[in-house]
């Protein structure tokens, strides 16, 4: 069985891959938090495509942390095999205030 590294540049899908991210929060409260995560492996969606879950906490800050669980957008391609999935959502309210996190997740092997 042929394995699929950081540097390889794969067409379809990637069986059991999944994605980090490195992001900051929304500024609420006069502060932002760091968000550090690894998401699941692949739930495939009707389509033929899939997403991933995720949950955690944003990084100790000001005080207090945050939690969060979300799931990702649909796989989107960006050449070269590679693939990416926008997110988008809120933490926990905690102190009187939560945040927003959004952005794209690192790139992974496979075109879908």
């Amino acid at each position: 069985m042929k394995r699929a590294g950081k540097d390889d540049f794969v067409p379809g899908f990637v069986p059991n891959h999944n994605h980090g991210s490195v992001d900051y929060t929304s500024v609420d409260a006069g502060h932002v938090h760091q968000c550090l995560d690894v998401n699941s492996p692949p739930i495939q969606t009707q389509d033929g495509g899939h997403i991933h879950y995720t949950e955690g906490y944003v990084v100790y800050e000001d005080g207090h942390t945050h939690h969060y669980k979300a799931y990702s957008g649909p796989a989107i391609p960006v050449g070269n095999g590679m693939h990416v999935h926008h997110y988008d959502f809120y933490t926990t309210e905690n102190n009187g205030h939560r945040h927003r996190v959004r952005g794209v997740d690192q790139p992974a092997p496979g075109s879908k």
